[in-house]
């Protein structure tokens, strides 16, 4: 049995949010432009081979998300298919179809940019700002006029201009910097569950999957 953490680890979570949104974008365009292609040219058959690549394509990017959830964020998710049934490819292919882990698969993906990208502005943001106020007692003698001026240096609304000055601000940074550490966990925690929820097993499939690998060790103990 593997073991899950309760939290994922600060590191891995900083890495996986981080890498959602170009892995969401691209995810996205290759959905659309498959999907518009494939249901576009379905009446003279290329379609219908485009929609088949497209998902067999999702299952296998799931597999591999699976992993990348496992190695970042230490949370394992089991595999939610059945074993195909044996016989013709048609007769497979409509188990793929009428399984809803496949579509599952697909919302996931779906929703990979959308929600990688509200995670990488959130996380950005934060850590942007909380590591500006906690080296601004280092750094603000090198701005123009050898001092910080917030918002820009035409509207200064608040000026720095020694390291005194700055040093309450970067205390402000410090409790900014535990403030991005617990975004940036719960983030990553947030989106484990998200990833848990559509791309591993459903109770209802669980017991599925119980049922068949006991008709299945049924059938061989007979066999045998």
């Amino acid at each position: 049995m593997v073991r899950e953490r309760r939290d994922p680890p600060f590191g891995g979570s900083v890495v996986f949010l981080l890498m959602n949104l170009p892995l969401g974008a691209v995810a996205f365009g290759l959905l659309t432009a498959f999907t518009a292609a494939g249901v576009g040219t379905a009446v003279v058959w290329v379609g219908v081979g485009l929609l088949a690549v497209l998902v067999l394509a999702v299952r296998g990017a799931a597999r591999v998300e699976r992993a990348r959830v496992y190695a970042l964020l230490d949370r394992y998710i089991d595999l939610p298919y059945l074993p195909l049934p044996a016989g013709k490819q048609v007769v497979r292919w409509k188990a793929r179809l009428k399984d809803p882990s496949s579509w599952r698969d697909f919302a996931y993906f779906a929703l990979l940019f959308p929600v990688g990208l509200v995670e990488f502005v959130l996380v950005t943001t934060f850590w942007a700002t909380s590591l500006a106020l906690v080296a601004l007692p280092v750094y603000f003698r090198w701005l123009p006029g050898g001092e910080y001026r917030f918002p820009n240096s035409e509207v200064p609304w608040l000026t720095v201009g020694s390291t005194v000055e700055a040093l309450p601000w970067a205390a402000l940074g410090v409790l900014f910097v535990a403030l991005s550490v617990a975004l940036t966990k719960a983030l990553a925690g947030t989106h484990a569950r998200l990833a848990e929820g559509l791309l591993g097993p459903t109770v209802a499939q669980r017991r599925r999957m119980e049922r068949w690998w006991e008709d299945a060790e049924k059938k061989n103990l007979v066999a045998g």
